[in-house]
């Protein structure tokens, strides 16, 4: 049951980011999102005496505050007033082929043998086919905005790994979250719709806040508990579909070839390219927080 709703719960937020910034800056929705996860999170970490742990690693705490929700969650509300939910959930799912670039490039603990370098080619491909057959010209840097999501969501795994692995996860992101609303409270006030919002993106607000952030982040733990953190990472193959599967029957948004072929070569390429022949201490903390990172 953990899996399933979190199939779900961590594919609509591309649906619902999409409903929302039809009245909502990026900033705005960014601020109320992680506020309203903040507000639910940080009691129950202060309440389990996590909090105090935090002070002494503030400092890569904040870097991963930027990298993993401030930045991404930003561009990623702003491309979507352009891009169809399901295109930006399909690039977003290009994370761990972002991963393996690092581990190409010697910045990540990870190597690569054929098998995972052929899962990046592979992938890489799905998002050249992504690009070339659903993406205008105009739209191109809505599209490289998502990739840079991407990127954000492959750092911060890194920064998990080598420097808060000890820490407890759930005052990590309540903290997090504190710290992006905080940051993102005096732009968001500035741009508060000039009328009022629908009831559609009041809706996708709260239930971003409610659901895929702070709902989703205790169920995420629950499922590490029952299944341990590797297996947990395969609900990252079923977001895209869903996210796909909603753009398509509720928003109208077309099913292409270019969304089919993409939606094939990312999801195998990015299979592949993970595929490791033994877990370490290393990979497991990374690949934890990669799964936790597509909210």
């Amino acid at each position: 049951m953990l899996f399933c709703a979190l199939c779900i719960i961590w594919g609509i937020p591309y649906l619902l980011i999409k409903v929302a910034v039809r009245d909502f800056s990026p900033a705005t929705l960014v601020f109320g999102r992680t506020a309203i996860g903040a507000l639910l999170l940080l009691p129950l970490a202060a309440r389990r005496g996590g909090l105090g742990v935090l002070l002494p690693h503030w400092r890569p705490i904040v870097v991963y505050t930027i990298v993993e929700l401030a930045v991404p969650w930003f561009l990623l509300s702003s491309a979507e007033r352009r891009l169809s939910s399901s295109v930006s959930g399909l690039l977003v799912a290009s994370v761990p082929l972002i991963g393996a670039v690092f581990a190409l490039l010697g910045f990540a603990d990870d190597r690569l043998d054929w098998r995972r370098t052929a899962g990046l080619l592979l992938g890489l491909g799905g998002v050249v086919a992504l690009l070339g057959l659903d993406i205008k010209g105009s739209d191109m840097g809505s599209a490289g905005e998502v990739l840079l999501v991407a990127v954000g969501y492959a750092l911060g795994p890194q920064i998990i790994a080598r420097q808060l692995s000890g820490l407890p996860s759930l005052p990590v992101a309540a903290a997090s979250l504190g710290l992006t609303a905080i940051g993102y409270a005096a732009p968001a006030m500035t741009e508060l719709p000039t009328r009022g919002p629908g009831a559609g993106p009041i809706a996708a607000v709260v239930t971003l806040g409610v659901v895929c952030t702070a709902l989703a982040f205790v169920l995420f733990f629950g499922l590490i508990a029952e299944a341990g953190p590797l297996r947990a990472t395969v609900i990252t193959y079923f977001n895209p579909a869903v996210a796909v599967g909603l753009g398509v029957a509720v928003l109208g948004e077309p099913f292409t070839a270019g969304t089919a072929l993409g939606f094939v070569l990312i999801i195998a390429g990015s299979v592949l390219a993970t595929r490791r022949p033994a877990p370490s201490p290393v990979a497991t903390v990374i690949a934890t927080s990669d799964a936790s990172s597509h909210l």
